[in-house]
């Protein structure tokens, strides 16, 4: 089996999921609803008819799934914070119960050796929110500061990593934009205010975290590199374009207090200016969240869009045009499988960014495959040791080109429930058997406990 290359001595490896993906108990103990509780019970939404209403029972195997975390050997665990969980209408009263988990879990990790890292926001808005206007409504980004606050009150003192936001342009793009994701809108650049309400949020959120004593406050950002379709001009200016709308627009006001085209902040709502000053709180970490390139092309040049979209329709107008990337393997998503895009997009930031750039961590990568349990009771899995051991590498090459990455979180610990496509999809190291809640773990996690083993012996 492969090994993992040569990294720095404090090198972080962990594992990463999210509370709707994982958790269940929907209905339970004083959490109200959420978007995606919504969005799920609308016919036709989710492949299958799938709910996350129990998905892996996380909220009662957590001690379980604490355990295989230790005996995996990781260094951290990301998780996201179920914000209905904590405060059931999205505002005012606090759900006590909801805190009282989390501060179990976090306990556990730190009991087991692994530090916890927690995502506020990994897509569950509380509906009650949603129904007032959601990310639309500026005014739920200073509900998300409140929410910041109630958390890192309690938890603060023993979270080591921080993140407001997961993954914003997915949020956008397919929540707002197509409407393939809770909650559902299909706004075009219509959707354009919630990209800037939710980052408007994350920096008031950072500000709310650091008063009351958090540290170590970064972001989990979805981005890929965009290959041209060719050397043309057109071709070039279009993959420009694309990188603007999809992966600028998310990181600029973050680490430059601008976004990267005049036409965006005239397009934006509220004071902009000053919302961008916000946005631009200083981060201790980046977090790039990375799956696949996509090549782009002018507009009508080319053939079928990316697999990436998910089925989705593109809002008319756009300037650019996704393409097949043709020439590699691909995941059981259809995703291509290139870590050389890793290497590329953490290069870029340096490039782009220089010194305004803080240390970066990749929060998410991840792959997935049809695993089964076979009849030898075992999940062979080498498709997925293959990923994690090239992608790492190409971590090592971006580090060795001067890259300030600091670690790695595996996407994810266990099978769950992939949004969109329900139950159909398999990401994880442990394989979730969902009738019974078994868990079996894959090659890949043997895999990976060996690397991590041998590394500290």
């Amino acid at each position: 089996m492969p090994d993992l290359p040569t990294l720095p001595a404090d090198f972080r490896f962990g594992v990463a999921t999210a509370s709707y993906q994982i958790e269940g108990a929907v209905a339970e103990d004083g959490r109200g609803p959420s978007i995606w509780d919504t969005f799920c019970a609308e016919p036709g939404r989710i492949k299958d008819g799938d709910t996350g209403a129990v998905a892996c029972d996380h909220y009662h195997r957590w001690r379980e799934d604490v355990g295989l975390m230790a005996d995996l050997g990781i260094d951290a665990y990301r998780f996201s914070i179920a914000w209905p969980r904590i405060m059931p209408t999205g505002a005012g009263e606090v759900n006590e119960k909801g805190l009282a988990f989390y501060d179990r879990l976090v306990d556990a990790l730190l009991e087991a050796g692994i530090k916890p890292a927690a995502t506020l926001y990994h897509w569950d808005l509380p509906q009650a929110l949603q129904d007032a206007g959601g990310w639309e409504n500026r005014e739920t980004s200073l509900r998300f500061a409140d929410y910041a606050t109630v958390v890192a009150d309690r938890l603060a003192d023993r979270v080591d990593m921080w993140m407001p936001l997961n993954e914003p342009v997915v949020a956008t793009m397919f929540g707002h934009a197509v409407g393939t994701h809770a909650p559902g809108k299909a706004l075009g650049f219509g959707a354009l205010p919630v990209a800037h309400h939710l980052l408007l949020g994350h920096g008031l959120a950072t500000r709310a975290l650091r008063a009351v004593g958090a540290s170590n406050i970064g972001i989990a950002s979805n981005h890929q590199p965009s290959w041209p379709a060719s050397d043309s001009p057109a071709d070039t200016e279009a993959a420009a374009s694309y990188d603007d709308l999809v992966n600028w627009l998310f990181a600029d006001p973050l680490l430059r207090g601008e976004y990267p085209d005049p036409l965006f902040a005239e397009l934006m709502p509220g004071p902009v200016a000053e919302d961008l000053a916000v946005m631009n709180t200083p981060l201790d970490f980046y977090g790039i969240n990375y799956y696949q390139p996509v090549v782009v092309g002018e507009p009508g040049g080319g053939d079928a869009e990316s697999p990436a979209l998910e089925g989705a329709a593109l809002p008319e107008g756009l300037p650019f045009e996704m393409r097949q990337l043709a020439g590699y393997p691909t995941t059981g998503f259809g995703w291509a499988i290139a870590p050389e895009g890793l290497r590329g997009i953490l290069t870029q930031f340096k490039e782009r960014y220089g010194d305004a750039l803080p240390p970066v961590y990749v929060t998410e990568s991840g792959c997935s495959f049809d695993d089964n349990v076979g009849p030898d009771g075992a999940v062979h899995d080498q498709g997925r040791i293959d990923y994690h051991a090239q992608h790492v590498g190409a971590v090592a090459e971006a580090i060795a080109g001067g890259v300030d990455v600091r670690g790695y979180f595996a996407w994810s610990l266990m099978d769950n429930f992939e949004w969109a496509e329900g139950y159909s999809k398999r990401f994880g190291m442990v394989h979730v058997d969902y009738e019974t809640q078994a868990r079996t773990p894959k090659d890949s996690y043997r895999w990976f406990q060996e690397v991590l083993r041998a590394r500290s012996s």
